[in-house]
């Protein structure tokens, strides 16, 4: 990281590595060096830690105790969790986020059921268990004041004296009509609406989405007059998004539904992703509009290859579409920076190849290369392309304007 030149690295704190019984155990003190030791070793390259509290794992002992994120006794776990990790970690570490994408995680764990606990009903998935048009609004529910009360415990116990920020990162597909049409301009609202608005409206201006409510009608749990009190006292300091990739939506209250790439020659590795750079600048403006232009960090954004173990380092190395995805997507990006987005920051994802979730091994969002056996790190040509944008000289031929260069370039 220090070679390559990034004053900032992102990364998450597992919650069963620091509490493997939550609230109903000792701290592991393996977790908590594991954790010292990287945050050390950041800082001392004059890295800055930017960290996630919980990235969709938890502890199995609270979902066997009293069912995980359906029950609000989860809301204590978490805000002691968020408490012992602002004690041990939070000298060091200047931002906090706490959730990462939990618009994604509670749908595939509670209404698809791809993802721990497997939870969901027809006609979205078979599982044992679940019903996926309850659930995943529960465990948001249980999800969105859990933020509250650590935010709360940030606020007052904490962030005087370790002087850090505090926000959450959602998940944000940009959506555009498959047809211009009224039913389809509405299916868009209503898909963003579902979408990251789900957590940073309640949030961020008290209560659910209109359209949320329509749709969901009693399905959607309402917060009371002291929980809306809460959040309204617990305003983020920052928004995280991530963002990968744009879609058409097509109606589907009114007609059969759909949703489509929007190019499908600009092909990922990942086959959910394409390579789609408008959408950057649309997706920041529309939550800059929506949300009084809180300050902003892109905390994901990213190019995957397919891969298969088959596949050696000399395949992946070469790797021009991630350097075309990467600029392409910055450059929207100042274009909405330009025009006035607080945006403060940006994460490529990711630094190496890693295990991605359900797909394992065989999607690689690295700049570097990983041999997954020797754990030996090549650097793609990404990394050069990389390490050139972040010490200005790609910046100064593309961006002419230096007052906007040195907002970009400055965190």
């Amino acid at each position: 990281m220090h070679s390559l030149g990034v004053n900032s690295y992102r990364f998450s704190i597992s919650w069963a590595r620091i509490l493997p019984k939550g609230r109903f155990g000792d701290v592991n003190p393996d977790g908590v060096a594991f954790y010292n030791a990287l945050i050390d070793g950041l800082v001392q390259k004059g890295i800055q830690p930017f960290v996630t509290i919980c990235h969709y794992d938890i502890p199995h002992e609270l979902d066997e105790r009293y069912g995980g994120w359906l029950s609000p006794e989860i809301q204590k776990d978490f805000s002691y969790f968020a408490e012992v990790c602002f004690k041990l970690f939070g000298d060091r570490i200047k931002f906090w986020t706490t959730f990462n994408q939990p618009n994604l995680s509670i749908k595939f764990s509670y209404m698809d059921g791809f993802y721990s606990p497997g939870r969901c009903s027809e006609p979205f998935g078979k599982c044992a268990l679940g019903n996926s048009s309850i659930e995943p609004y529960i465990a948001g529910h249980n999800i969105i004041l859990s933020h509250a009360n650590a935010v709360s415990v940030y606020r007052n116990k904490y962030q005087g004296k370790q002087g850090g920020q505090i926000g959450i990162a959602l998940s944000i597909t940009w959506y555009e009509p498959f047809r211009n049409t009224t039913i389809d301009l509405l299916a868009v609202k209503r898909a963003l609406s579902f979408g990251a608005s789900w957590f940073l409206d309640p949030i961020l201006l008290g209560d659910y989405p209109t359209e949320m409510r329509e749709v969901l009608g009693q399905s959607l749990p309402k917060f009371t007059s002291k929980q809306k009190k809460r959040l309204q006292g617990t305003k983020l300091d920052f928004i995280g998004l991530n963002h990968y990739t744009t879609c058409y939506v097509k109606d589907c209250i009114f007609s059969p539904c759909e949703i489509d790439p929007v190019n499908a020659d600009a092909r990922t590795g990942a086959p959910f992703f394409h390579d789609v750079p408008r959408g950057m600048e649309e997706a920041v403006t529309y939550y800059k509009q929506r949300y009084n232009n809180t300050p902003t960090y892109i905390t994901e954004n990213g190019y995957s290859q397919a891969s298969n173990s088959s596949m050696t380092a000399k395949d992946f190395t070469n790797d021009t579409g991630r350097i075309t995805y990467i600029q392409g997507y910055l450059t929207s990006l100042a274009s909405a920076i330009r025009k006035g987005a607080d945006v403060r920051g940006y994460f490529v994802w990711s630094l190496l190849d890693d295990f991605e979730w359900n797909f394992g091994y065989t999607l690689r969002f690295g700049l570097y290369h990983v041999h997954y056996k020797t754990l030996k790190r090549t650097p793609k040509l990404s990394v050069d392309w990389y390490r050139k944008f972040l010490t200005g000289s790609l910046l100064r031929r593309k961006f002419r304007d230096e007052s906007q260069l040195h907002k970009f370039n400055s965190y």
